[in-house]
């Protein structure tokens, strides 16, 4: 299927209907004053792996063991 050049205005005007196109496996480069500034595509979709998958997608806070409440005590009388 060959790319459609479209204006940036008349994306504007018709996005809902140039994504559902675009949906169906077309591509469409978008043009702001006759140059292409982006091509538009349907996304791939990438599974996360079964095992591992949320890796670093977290951050360590403290110690939830070990924790400290003096300071918390203090601050409240």
């Amino acid at each position: 299927m060959r790319e459609r050049e479209i204006s940036a205005t008349e994306f504007k005007a018709k996005c809902l209907g140039i994504l559902d196109e675009v949906s169906t496996g077309a591509s469409i480069v978008i043009t702001k004053r006759g140059k292409p500034i982006a091509r538009l595509t349907r996304a791939s979709h990438q599974r996360r792996p079964l095992m591992g998958g949320m890796a670093g997608t977290s951050d360590e806070v403290g110690d939830i063991v070990h924790f400290d409440s003096t300071e918390l005590w203090r601050s409240a009388r």
